[in-house]
């Protein structure tokens, strides 16, 4: 059964209230699991005998099995109930939470970390896409509060290691596989009513344009989000400032981002997503620019958090509106989104050893403002689908 696509009108049906929250416990756990592999090196490489990149191997691979999971589950939706998405990602975290939690060998953990991340990629993808058309108009504003928590697991989930300590990872992942094998019993309050097909709108809608579109905007966002986090703290050490206050800074950062979705909700209940989203866009390549004034940088990176904030929830309402026809396009902008993530880095490395640290600002701007550009290019394309 097809139960992904909801008129406006139906608002309220796919999720009782305790259902709602649990999905956002569900979005603290996947927050906290994703967190916890990079406080959890030290533990692993004493562990395991491992170099810092061997370390490192277990978030590429829970990202690969996210990826993986975007995806697999978005084609296999249309066959199988909302609860059952949701029940059998959940029960792949806890099986792969718990086989990270006691693998004797290092193969085995990394098995058990892509595992775990193909359930991240399953709840990911079906609370995203679920809420996204589950909540009428309040869709937006649910979105963002569903991806707040997100932030607030991903605050957790190194609080959990650091006083645990790295050596004690192993209870950590324990524990949200116990978290997550509880959440797989509470799923019963995701309905799955029959309801009527969206039919396509009329006009020359230029899918695959649009698609693209949708696609950039969230790979740059992503993009300038990693980068933001990844290369904050040394850009500010680079301009003077001392370790403590950089990673101070970038944890502010962090905060922001996550405290700027529940301050969204009041203003998406009364603006359109395209709206915010170029307002976000703009307000991000804004704070970008001042962060090249030495005085106000971490200010400034802060303000970055909080536009940047908004965007990926408030952009699937607007992707569902635009592409009603296009059931798969939930999934793929959330896989790309997570390609973006771990790709952003790295590319981002390569254009600062050519151009110096003194050039974060500079780059990450750039991908701000090409997000812009798209955020408009998008609003002029679906404003001409509907005239």
């Amino acid at each position: 059964m097809a139960d992904t696509e909801v008129r406006p009108g139906t608002a309220g049906r796919l999720f009782s209230r305790a259902a709602a929250v649990a999905s956002c416990v569900g979005f603290v756990l996947i927050g906290m699991l994703q967190a916890l592999y990079g406080p959890a090196v030290p533990g692993l490489r004493e562990e395991f005998g491992l170099s810092p990149s061997g370390a490192g191997l277990g978030l590429s691979l829970h990202f690969a099995g996210g990826v993986a999971g975007v995806l697999a589950f978005n084609a296999i939706h249309s066959r199988i109930s909302n609860r059952a998405l949701l029940a059998a990602s959940y029960a792949l975290m806890a099986l792969g939470g718990a086989g990270f939690a006691l693998a004797p060998a290092w193969p085995l953990a990394l098995a058990a970390a892509f595992l775990g991340g193909l359930g991240f990629g399953g709840i990911d993808y079906g609370l995203n896409q679920l809420f996204a058309v589950g909540f009428g108009e309040r869709s937006t504003a649910m979105l963002n509060v569903l991806n707040a928590h997100f932030g607030i697991g991903a605050v957790l989930g190194p609080a959990v290691v650091a006083w645990a300590g790295p050596g004690n990872y192993a209870y950590a992942f324990g524990g949200c596989a116990v978290l997550a094998a509880a959440l797989a019993l509470c799923t019963s309050g995701v309905r799955t009513d029959p309801v009527e097909p969206v039919e396509p709108r009329p006009g020359s809608l230029g899918l695959s344009r649009v698609l693209l579109g949708f696609l950039v905007l969230y790979v740059l966002n992503v993009a300038v989000e990693a980068g933001v986090g990844g290369w904050e703290p040394t850009h500010l050490e680079t301009v003077g400032y001392s370790a403590t206050v950089a990673a101070s800074a970038t944890s502010v950062y962090w905060l922001m981002l996550t405290a700027g979705r529940f301050l969204i909700v009041p203003i998406a209940l009364r603006h359109s997503p395209e709206r915010i989203l170029a307002l976000c866009a703009a307000g991000m390549t804004a704070c970008l620019l001042l962060s090249l004034v030495e005085g106000v940088a971490p200010v400034a990176y802060a303000g970055v958090g909080l536009f940047i904030a908004p965007v990926f929830p408030t952009g699937l309402p607007w992707l569902n509106r635009a592409l009603p026809q296009a059931r798969r396009a939930g999934a793929w902008v959330i896989a790309a989104s997570m390609v973006g993530g771990v790709a952003a880095p790295p590319l981002l490395g390569a254009g600062i050893e050519a151009s110096g640290i003194h050039a974060v600002p500079w780059l990450l701007a750039l991908l701000s403002a090409a997000s812009l550009v798209a955020t408009v290019w998008l609003i002029q394309l679906t404003r001409r689908s509907v005239e």
